[in-house]
């Protein structure tokens, strides 16, 4: 499989807010930060998904009880879900509340998974593990994950099917510290998909990923894994993936078969 060039990211972590005091809804007094208010109750609720205050899949406090503990308007704390909930970190069910958004969700599975058929609805996907292993990180995928070179690492393949025709071969590299016990059976067995098997057993939920999409042409391993011919045009992608606080925990390099399928995405 080929190997994509990768740019390295810097790493942008969350700073550490203090509580809002009831002054700063309005007396006058200077702001603790430049950020509006919304964005700083914005912050304090991601430390509070990030340090598992909250779980993947449970409620969290009412915007009335959100406001009482920051000490600012339930319009502040609203607008503040508001934007959690359009980056999928939260999800609003009507006349429930609010939850934390959970990969065990057909609806957060299928933001992660952009491969669509060119007829039809969006489908799972049959998953084959071809082979995990521990190794030494290499040195590009240690600046993709922000590991030193050599440190543990995981390094999955696996090849993805739909109607159990072949479609997308995947290397993924996950963090050897975050991923202690994960092996081939684990993966093998697990029926559900694998951002949720890494959200409940590993305590790691991928939050957003960037990728960078190529035109490749497929080489023998790929096409011999993918049962077509060498040099059948594919697409190449390339995801780090991330948990709260701008942490990479994820290197993922596919190379899909579009033959009958498109890469999906919306913008805006």
């Amino acid at each position: 499989m080929s190997v994509v060039k990768w740019r390295a990211m810097s790493q942008t972590l969350i700073p550490p807010l203090p509580s809002v005091p009831a002054a700063s809804a309005g007396s006058g007094l200077a702001s603790p930060t430049f950020s509006p208010l919304y964005q700083q109750i914005k912050a304090l609720i991601l430390q509070s998904l990030q340090s598992g205050e909250w779980k993947p899949g449970e409620l969290i406090p009412s915007e009335v009880e959100l406001a009482l503990r920051y000490k600012v308007s339930q319009g502040t704390v609203r607008k503040a879900i508001d934007e959690l909930s359009a980056e999928n970190l939260v999800v609003r069910r009507q006349g429930k509340g609010t939850f934390v958004a959970t990969h065990h969700e057909a609806k957060v599975q299928f933001r992660f998974l952009k491969l669509m058929p060119d007829n039809g609805d969006a489908h799972q996907a049959e998953n084959r593990i071809i082979e995990v292993k521990r190794l030494r990180s290499p040195a590009e995928v240690a600046r993709a994950l922000d590991v030193k070179a050599g440190d543990s690492v995981v390094y999955i393949k696996r090849v993805q099917s739909f109607e159990s025709v072949p479609i997308i071969l995947e290397e993924i590299w996950l963090p050897g510290a975050l991923f202690k016990g994960l092996t081939a059976e684990r993966l093998a067995e697990y029926k559900g998909p694998m951002y949720g098997l890494f959200e409940t057993e590993f305590g790691t939920q991928m939050i957003h990923a960037t990728e960078k999409l190529k035109a490749a042409l497929a080489d023998d391993v790929v096409a011999a894994t993918l049962h077509v011919a060498t040099g059948t045009p594919v697409l190449s992608v390339e995801r780090v993936a991330f948990t709260y606080g701008e942490r990479p925990v994820e290197l993922r390099r596919a190379i899909y078969l579009t033959a009958e399928h498109h890469y999906h995405n919306e913008l805006s």
